[in-house]
Parts: structure tokens; C-alpha cells; sequence
């Protein structure tokens, strides 16, 4: 008899072609997010649950799972689920690291600099038919080659941040809760900093932090006052990072002279007050939205689910 995996949503076909062709699959085909009780409903009696970030895997479900040997997550960050209440009932939960690195430096790097250069709001402007003649003002905004990047979280996705930044020929400052080793600064020319100087002396602040206790609201008021009224704030990571309001205060009042981002403290609502700001670029949680890395999240996540179903161990464990 086939273990039994609920898919929350539609994934790839290729990577959902792994898992039906050992498990009976059943799978939400419409790319909708359930609700509580649906995801509750459908996941009793299964073994294996392939779950987005969007779906919030708690107690509660846990509970009614009784089944459930495995929760893979097709993403790096798994704050959408109970890990401790998972290892209370012995079922393992799987991440996708590694495999959207790249992808989400780049697109973090497109925030930095659509940013810095005004893209979205000459494009807009552009859109509109108010370009009537080159002026020498017109959209002027910041050169990021030769400036100072700080970057918050030097993991992997920081680490391709620096090595982007190399290229225009940037300072690169970092902060990070365990310094990395000696010889990864050297090859990155990172020079590890304390949270303050970070923020007082970048013109481009980059978070790639992992959600947790200690990094909700990394970034509030007093990190935005003691940035530059020339820096750029980026947010590639997890929204509640970033205390919204203070930021919606700190770039309506020329605190800091803008930001681009990609996550939001409350998804997917957004404050309000950040729609009708000219001075942040707005994304809607696509960094690692590339056709091969959100194949690759899947497949990993796949086999790791079956691996587990297999009596294997899974290839990305969290807990």
C-alpha cells in the first residue's frame, strides 16, 4: 500500500510526478490558499503534507494529523510551522536551503538597485506620457558603485550579496548573530561590524535574517534614525523583520531616502502607508520566483517528503 501525501497547492509538474508516482497523492489543484479548516480537513489520514510558506502548519493541525510523519516545506524559512509541536509528535519537517540562493541575492539585488536609480517611478512617469526631454535633474538618484553595503545575516544569501557587491567595487560591512570565519571575510572582504556602525555607515542596508524571536522588528525606529538620509533600505527576507510603520514614518520623513521590498509584516497585507510612498519599490514575495529555482524548491522538498515516507533520512531536515 502507497504512504498518502496531501500537496496544499499546485507545484511544478515535474516534481509532483515524483511524489504521485510512489504515494497517493492527493492535491489541491487550484493555486488558492486554504483556509484552516480546509488544510485540517484534508490532512487527517495522511502520512506526508507538501506545504508553501503561505500555509500555517500549528498545533491544531498537527494535532488532527494524526498520521503525519513528515511536513516538507517548499521553502528555506519554515516559521509558518510549529517545529517544537512537530518534534513533540515525532514528525520531522524538511526545508529547501541551497537550491534559491542565487536567485533571491539577484532579486534582492534588483530591489538595491531599483531603488537607488528611481526605476519604478521613472517607469511609471514614463508610462503616463510625462517624458517630454532628457532634463539634467530628472530622476536623479544614488550611484551604488563604490559605496558602502551592510549586510544583516551573512549566511549564504548574504554571502552572494557580498560577492555581487565585489563587482561595484562596494565597501562591505556585516553584522550577524556568529561571525563568520576568518577566511570567508577574506574572500568576501566583509569586515564584521556591531549592529550601529553597520547602520551609521552603510548607504545600503540588506537583510537576510531567518524570522525568529530575536529578529522580529530588527529594523525599527531607532536602526532607522541612525541610518545615513541617503540610505536605501532592503528587505529580501521576512517582512516582520522590518517594523512597517516606523518604516512608513522614516521614508515619509526623509529618515532614510528609500527602500525596495519584498516581504511584509503582515502578508500579504501591506501598510497602507508604504502604497502611495514615490520612494519604495514594492515586490510581491518573488525573489526566488525563477522558473528553475522554484522547480528546484520543489523537487527538494518532494524528495524529501518521500525520502522520509521511504524510511530514509530526509536531505534537508529542520527538526
Amino acid at each position: 500500500m502507497n504512504p498518502t501525501v496531501f500537496v496544499s497547492r499546485m507545484i511544478p509538474h515535474t516534481a509532483l510526478d515524483i511524489v504521485t508516482a510512489v504515494c497517493d497523492a492527493e492535491v489541491n489543484t487550484a493555486d488558492t490558499h486554504l483556509s484552516q479548516a480546509d488544510l485540517m480537513a484534508r490532512v487527517q489520514g495522511k502520512e506526508g503534507l507538501l506545504c508553501l510558506l503561505t500555509d500555517e502548519i500549528n498545533e491544531a493541525i498537527l494535532a488532527a494529523a494524526t498520521q503525519l510523519k513528515v511536513v516538507a516545506n517548499v521553502a528555506v524559512g519554515f516559521n509558518n510551522i510549529d517545529v517544537q509541536a512537530a518534534s513533540r509528535r515525532k514528525i520531522l519537517v524538511t526545508n529547501t536551503p541551497g537550491v534559491l540562493d542565487d536567485t533571491t541575492a539577484d532579486f534582492a539585488w534588483c530591489l538595491l538597485l531599483a531603488s537607488a536609480r528611481k526605476l519604478v517611478e521613472a517607469d511609471r512617469f514614463t508610462r503616463a506620457g510625462q517624458f517630454t526631454g532628457w532634463g539634467i535633474m530628472l530622476f536623479c538618484g544614488e550611484d551604488v558603485s563604490g559605496k558602502t553595503l551592510g549586510i544583516c545575516g551573512l549566511g549564504r544569501i548574504g554571502r552572494g550579496m557580498a560577492r555581487r557587491a565585489k563587482g561595484f567595487d562596494m565597501r562591505i560591512l556585516y553584522t550577524d548573530a556568529v561571525r563568520a570565519p576568518a577566511e570567508v571575510e577574506a574572500a568576501l572582504d566583509a569586515r564584521f561590524v556591531d549592529k550601529e556602525t553597520l547602520f551609521r555607515e552603510s548607504d545600503f542596508v540588506t537583510l537576510h535574517v531567518p524570522l525568529l524571536p530575536e529578529t522580529r522588528h530588527l529594523i525599527d525606529a531607532a536602526e532607522l534614525r541612525m541610518m545615513k538620509r541617503t540610505a536605501y533600505l532592503v528587505n529580501a527576507a521576512r517582512g516582520p523583520v522590518v517594523n512597517e510603520a516606523a518604516l512608513v514614518q522614516a521614508l515619509s520623513e526623509g529618515w532614510i531616502a528609500g527602500a525596495g521590498l519584498d516581504v511584509y509584516e503582515e502578508e500579504p497585507k501591506i501598510h497602507p502607508g508604504l502604497l502611495s510612498l514615490p520612494n519604495v519599490v514594492l515586490a510581491p514575495h518573488i525573489a526566488s520566483a525563477s522558473r528553475d529555482t522554484r522547480l528546484a524548491m520543489a523537487t527538494l522538498a518532494v524528495r524529501n517528503c518521500v525520502a522520509v515516507l521511504e524510511g530514509k533520512p530526509p536531505i534537508t531536515p529542520v527538526a
